[in-house]
């Protein structure tokens, strides 16, 4: 069997369009593919890959865990699940977590949570949930209605009712649309795919607020943000602002699909017994490697050092900036970073990525006008420095073919 690019046209769903280039091994910071070729990672897997590939304490973890105990259903709990909720619930806000397999799901659960703690305490009515334009929570069709891209949502029937979005930082526009009709709202703390972009600090003080004015959950979406990819543990804590409830997955696995949604007692409460579950969710493999990731992160060492790795890409993406002009602002914080492109390359974000690929280093966009990085938040100085040499060539490259 020839296994290559073709292979995927014949036999997967037509929803994705791959790169031709199919990765075989990874280790920290660098790939390599079918024939050999070593690319530097500055995609990690969006967001996912927080230690790099193949990290040692993640292996050492799946090896001794995969010879335990794999799954057992949440018939009966487990170690590695109650280790990590242990650990969740020390190092947060929070008291209570309850574990699923991917960011969506956890969401889903967040969403599921805020309607029926609304129904018990406050009745039928309470049941409108804001999002923002351009916010994004998943694939699921209540997940995606709450996303703030309609695109992604139209085309599947009748959506989820009452879902209203409003524009993020424009807290004068959020303030018109909630009421004590509203019982949750959905954010995330930094926007990803929406763009890069940071909340005014005002805006998230203000929204935290009118949650509190008329009775509404406030949801922090770190399904992106969370372990360690901005320099906090999650986001919310540079932000001083706390959620009711906050989603975390991508990272929380260092690339082993698991979820999770944590919240207070109080709110947890409202779950009871069989009003909401998942047959993978907290199963041991998945926890034990997440544990091994979130202590691996928890650190003050690799939390500061995300904080130096953004000033060394903000360093060196200026400088290229400077010599070729394509970005109209560097944006994000921490290792989630935001290249805009300037007018003249509107649209054409994917080209740098296209470019980039083919010098050996991999990026990622956040719609058509920014090109996003979220490397490994232990990736070297020497591989950052190495990959942006890669990425100005591709930057050439585009310059070259715009011109």
């Amino acid at each position: 069997m020839t296994i290559n690019r073709e292979l995927f046209d014949q036999v997967m769903v037509p929803n994705y369009s791959p790169s031709a280039v199919i990765p075989v091994k990874g280790e920290g910071s660098r790939v390599w593919d079918q024939e050999g070729r070593e690319y530097i990672d500055f995609a990690g897997g969006i967001a996912v890959n927080c230690l790099g590939h193949c990290h040692p304490a993640l292996v050492a973890a799946l090896k001794e865990q995969g010879e335990k105990i794999w799954h057992l259903s949440n018939v009966m709990t487990n170690e590695p699940a109650l280790r990590l909720a242990k650990k969740l619930t020390d190092a947060t806000f929070a008291d209570k977590v309850y574990f699923a397999n991917s960011g969506a799901e956890a969401n889903e659960a967040a969403l599921k949570l805020a309607r029926r703690w609304a129904l018990d305490k406050f009745g039928a009515e309470k049941s409108q949930i804001i999002a923002f334009n351009k916010g994004f929570h998943g694939r699921t069709f209540f997940t995606v209605t709450v996303g703030g891209q309609a695109a992604y949502s139209d085309g599947f029937g009748p959506k989820p009712g009452d879902v209203v979005h409003c524009d993020y930082n424009d807290l004068a526009a959020f303030e018109a649309l909630i009421s004590d009709k509203t019982c949750a709202v959905m954010m995330e703390p930094l926007q990803g795919e929406g763009g890069i972009v940071s909340p005014e600090t005002e805006f998230a003080k203000g929204v935290r607020e009118l949650c509190d004015k008329h009775n509404a959950l406030l949801i922090f979406d770190e399904v992106q943000t969370g372990v360690g990819r901005t320099g906090e543990l999650y986001a919310y804590q540079g932000l001083g602002v706390t959620p009711d409830i906050l989603t975390t997955a991508k990272a929380l696995g260092g690339g082993f699909p698991i979820g999770g949604m944590i919240t207070t007692t109080e709110i947890a409460q409202h779950l009871k017994i069989g009003t909401h579950g998942s047959t993978y969710g907290g199963n041991p493999l998945a926890c034990a490697v997440a544990e091994a990731a979130f202590d691996t992160v928890n650190t003050p060492e690799v939390l500061n050092g995300v904080k130096e790795k953004e000033a060394l890409f903000r360093e060196l993406l200026t400088a290229i900036n400077d010599k070729y002009n394509v970005f109209s602002e560097i944006r994000g914080k921490g290792l989630l970073i935001g290249g805009v492109v300037t007018e003249q390359y509107a649209g054409k974000a994917k080209e740098f990525l296209t470019e980039g690929v083919k010098e050996g280093v991999m990026s990622l966009v956040a719609g058509a006008n920014v090109v996003r990085f979220t490397p490994s938040l232990v990736i070297s100085d020497a591989d950052i420095r190495e990959g942006m040499a890669r990425f100005e060539k591709a930057v050439a490259r585009v310059v070259e073919n715009n011109a």
